[in-house]
Parts: structure tokens; sequence; C-alpha cells
């Protein structure tokens, strides 16, 4: 018998999609991810998603502020896989908002008290061409079902420098608007490494907070269109270091002290004094397992076919999350697409019959 309904992904799209699903009683299947796979760890894709891999989450509405931790000793099951970790004592707490694991955390916790169930498994293949679909798995089984929810997200693009994997969440960052406010990047330098519009709209928004902001750009002109290079070239706070790329984050034991700059044109190298840096070369949508599958835009986000509806080029597949998001990328919009995208397909098995 095929499922009704399965999710494939773990952050805030996945699981309110499951929340909306399973209160529908649809009895969905979520495939989290496989916790020891070494490629998850490095895209973010292991159970609890992209937001496993920060801190504080100040932006998420109904957290803000106040130790959780006797919340989370009462709204999480003791049996949990990281129930042990994230209620420790020894681990620093935020003092506004949620960490991110955590937020995860409760929410696979108050989709699986609606009934989800949640397997520890990628993925690796789907067969999109007849119903019921056929997704096929790491371990060799395969599942089917009627409507499949993607909701696999996009990961940022990072340099790849071992030191910059060492300071990511204590200094590294590859969203402004989700970090840029925090206490240690205020008052003090920071830098952006890019030179496209998404580069420039993070540099202008970090002057809110920062002293000071440094673009490094590896050639001699910018890549963002006109007006978004303008507004960064006319920002008092904004210095763009030319024909620089970033060859070292430097740190001590706690976070970012400042990056060691290589010259691209032969020139001498600098090291700049600061408190963080934000990368801004794009992201890259998990849709490999797609094997191009579902229509995508230029960038490899799965394109919505339907305006305001999580509908995708497969009849019963939808989309939720930054995995079909290239503008937001927001936890907070990313769980509204998983709702949209649960009552879609709540709606297409009822038109088809089967609920």
């Amino acid at each position: 018998m095929p499922e009704n309904v399965v999710i494939i992904g773990s952050g805030p799209a996945a699981w309110t999609a499951a929340i909306y699903a399973a209160r529908a009683q649809l009895n969905p299947l979520v495939f989290q991810g496989n916790p020891f796979d070494d490629k998850n760890k490095q895209n973010g894709t292991l159970p609890l998603g992209q937001l496993a891999l920060t801190t504080e989450v100040e932006n998420f509405p109904s957290w803000p502020a106040g130790d959780t931790r006797a919340y989370l000793q009462t709204a999480l099951k003791p049996d949990d896989v990281d129930f042990p970790y994230w209620v420790a004592d020894n681990k620093e707490q935020p003092t506004e908002g949620i960490n991110g694991p955590e937020l995860m955390a409760l929410m696979r916790q108050q989709a699986k008290n609606f009934g989800t169930r949640v397997e520890s498994k990628d993925v690796v293949k789907v067969d999109l061409s007849k119903q019921p679909f056929t997704l096929h798995l790491h371990d060799g089984t395969s599942v089917e079902t009627r409507t499949l929810i993607v909701s696999t997200g996009a990961r940022a693009n990072y340099l790849g420098l071992p030191s910059e994997d060492k300071y990511k969440n204590r200094g590294v960052s590859a969203c402004a608007v989700c970090d840029g406010f925090l206490p240690i990047f205020r008052n003090k330098p920071l830098v952006v490494v890019g030179a496209g519009d998404s580069a420039c709209e993070e540099a202008t928004y970090l002057t809110k907070f920062a002293s000071k902001v440094y673009m490094v750009v590896r050639r001699d002109k910018m890549r963002a269109s006109k007006i978004m290079a303008d507004r960064a070239l006319k920002n008092p706070k904004i210095e763009v270091k030319w024909n620089t790329v970033v060859e070292e984050v430097l740190g001590n034991e706690k976070h970012v002290t400042g990056v060691r700059l290589a010259s691209t044109t032969g020139g001498p190298g600098e090291t700049l004094d600061a408190a963080g840096m934000f990368c801004a070369i794009g992201h890259t949508p998990n849709v490999g397992f797609l094997d191009g599958q579902l229509k995508l835009n230029e960038g490899g986000y799965v394109v919505w076919t339907t305006v305001a509806r999580s509908y995708t080029s497969a009849d019963g597949v939808f989309a939720a999350g930054d995995v079909a998001d290239d503008y937001y990328r927001q936890a907070v919009s990313a769980a509204g697409t998983g709702c949209m995208a649960a009552l879609d397909a709540e709606r297409w098995l009822g038109h088809h019959g089967h609920v």
C-alpha cells in the first residue's frame, strides 16, 4: 500500500508540512536524512537541517527571550536522540530567542506528537514518471507514495577553507539577516565575501550593526546590478577590497578576530581585524536526487508552476522551503510554505479520491 504523503527534509518547511499533514490524518512519513553520512554533514542535510548548524534564532515568532531549559525538559521526550544533548547543563544557552537545533527538535517533536513517522534515511533517487511515485533509499530499500513534498533546502556556498569551517557559527556565517544582529558583531568591523547583488545587499544590511564593513571582491569590478553596486559603493561604512580573496580566517578559541587576504594580481597581502565574516557567494539547492525530473530555474531551485501554490512540474509533487526559495531564505517563510505544501497535498489526495 503506498503512502499518502512522504516529506523529504528536516528543516522548518519539512516539520511544518508534517504537522499539518499529520493533523489531517494523512499519516505522513518524513525522511530526515542519514546522520552518519559525511556528505550530509558538509551540506547541512543532517537531521534537523541547516538550523542545526546555527546557534541563536532571534527572529522566529514566539521565542522572545529567556532560558528555555525548563520548557525543553518537558516539551521533548526523554527518548529523543537529541534530548540529552540539547538540555545538557554544560551547553552555552542563548539569552534571546532559542538555539536553532532546539527549535528544530521542538518542531520535530510536535510533528511526532500528531503521529508523524520519522526515518533517518537519505532518498537517493526518485521515479516521478508514474503513480504512485517510487523513492529509493540509501540502504537499498524503496517506498511508494501518492504525493511527495520536497523540502530538502539549499546549502550556502562557502570558500572551502579549513579555518572557515573551524569558525562556522563562531563568527563565520552565510546569512546577515539571520546573524547580523547578534551581540558579537555589534559596533565591530565585519567582512563580506562576494560581489553580486546578495553580497551588496548583505554588506549594506550589516552597516546597521557594524562599525565598518569590508567587501572582499576578487576582481576589479562588481558583478552586482548597477543600482545595488552603487548603493554599496556610496555607503560610507563600506570599504571594498578589490582584487583580493580570503586566504585564512583568523580567530582565538572562541570566535573570529580577523581575516588574512591575498592579492589576485600579485600585490601584497593584508590582514583585517574583524569580528565576523559573511559569505555571500550563493546557495546550492539540494536537488541532485531528483535527477532533472522537476522543472528548475536558472539557479537550480525547484519552480512553483502556479502562483501562490506549492505545485511543481510533476502532478502530485510539491516543494517547500529553501529548495524553492532563492529570495527570502528565512526559517519563518520556509515554515509557511511547508504549511502550504501540506494543504496542497491534502487537497490533491482528496481530489483524486484517496482521502
